[in-house]
């Protein structure tokens, strides 16, 4: 097989602050896996947690120099490719790109939709969430109107954990709730921007204000201290930055009610949908998120949307040139195709 590998640009409509900083445009990188006369498509997007970032020159790097080695391999041989992409240690952006590559040149290779390949029913997709960075009040409430005249979103996520503190956090909830529609959802994503105690105190106060869960209240790092926070908690908490692989979630388990995935974190989808069972098994609930990522990813994470009991894949709805199609939005629900693979397709907004 052959693989190529480039980059593009991506610029965002509204520019996104959580509690680590802002970000208004992106470089992600495209891989293209060649065999048969069949093209599949995966994406890396960069992302940072903690003192790792996973940068777009290194994703692409990585992926040039495996190239060679997975060259005389075919997109069927499977446990041979995933031998060599372990002896190279490669970042779990750059793992999953190929991952979502093969899987994608596997399901046109069978015709089929991925998500038919696995089984799943898209009736089971529930709408997906649209986001709200961390902004003044009056801007909070602008970016809610922005985001459901786009949309008709039927939930928004509320980024947290302002570094002005919780006052300010709780200003801006007040102001979007003022704005958003009492049957839109809300929940929270604090990005590890709290302490034990405003945590604490945000999930109680929260609970009056009808949100339905807390993503990542506490640092990465601070995982013990979720135990505390999950016993005095009325609210469900699920961990983003804690959690990467079904490796961490066991551990987990008696201390959050749910995880998001992404793919980035993940390595791809196969170790998604491993996630997925192991989460299960933990008793636990299952989101599926997204960093900087496309149409191209998002329509990745689709696939296996029918078995997360939330989504947040609204990443590619905010860009302005996102270069791929595939997943639509239809009554706030991010739906995938019935084209065979990924049933994404190349087409640059202008």
């Amino acid at each position: 097989m052959r693989i190529h590998v480039e980059t593009f640009t991506v610029h965002k409509r509204f520019p996104l602050t959580i509690s680590r900083g802002t970000t208004a445009q992106t470089t992600n990188v495209w891989v293209r896996v060649e065999a048969d006369a069949i093209e599949g498509w995966g994406e890396g997007s960069p992302f940072s947690v903690g003192e790792t970032p996973q940068t777009t020159e290194a994703i692409a790097q990585q992926l040039q120099q495996i190239a060679p080695a997975l060259e005389p391999l075919h997109p069927l041989d499977r446990q041979r490719i995933e031998r060599v992409l372990q002896e190279a240690q490669l970042s779990s952006a750059a793992h999953a790109a190929l991952d979502i590559a093969l899987l994608d040149w596997l399901g046109q290779k069978a015709q089929l939709p991925l998500w038919r390949i696995w089984g799943l029913n898209r009736d089971r997709i529930v709408p997906t969430s649209v986001t709200i960075g961390i902004n003044p009040p009056e801007v909070a409430q602008q970016r809610v109107k922005d985001w459901l005249q786009l949309t008709c979103a039927k939930a928004l996520k509320v980024k947290l954990g302002s570094p002005d503190g919780i006052a300010a956090d709780q200003a801006m909830l007040l102001a979007i709730r003022e704005v958003a529609p009492p049957q839109v959802k809300l929940s929270i994503d604090a990005n590890g921007g709290w302490s034990l105690t405003d945590a604490i105190k945000m999930s109680q106060w929260l609970e009056q204000q009808g949100v339905t869960y807390i993503e990542q209240p506490l640092r990465r790092g601070q995982e013990q201290d979720l135990l505390k926070l999950y016993e005095r908690s009325p609210l469900p908490i699920f961990v983003d930055e804690s959690c990467f692989t079904s490796r961490d979630i066991p551990a987990l388990s008696d201390r959050v009610h749910g995880i998001n995935i992404k793919l980035m974190k993940s390595g791809g989808l196969s170790e998604a949908m491993r996630m997925v069972h192991t989460a299960r098994a933990c008793g636990l609930q299952i989101m599926f998120g997204c960093y900087s990522d496309s149409g191209l990813l998002n329509t990745a994470a689709a696939q296996l949307s029918p078995l997360a009991d939330h989504l947040d894949l609204d990443s590619h709805l905010n860009l302005l040139d996102g270069p791929f199609s595939g997943a639509s939005l239809q009554d706030g629900r991010l739906l995938p195709n019935d084209l065979p693979g990924l049933g994404v397709y190349y087409a640059p907004q202008s």
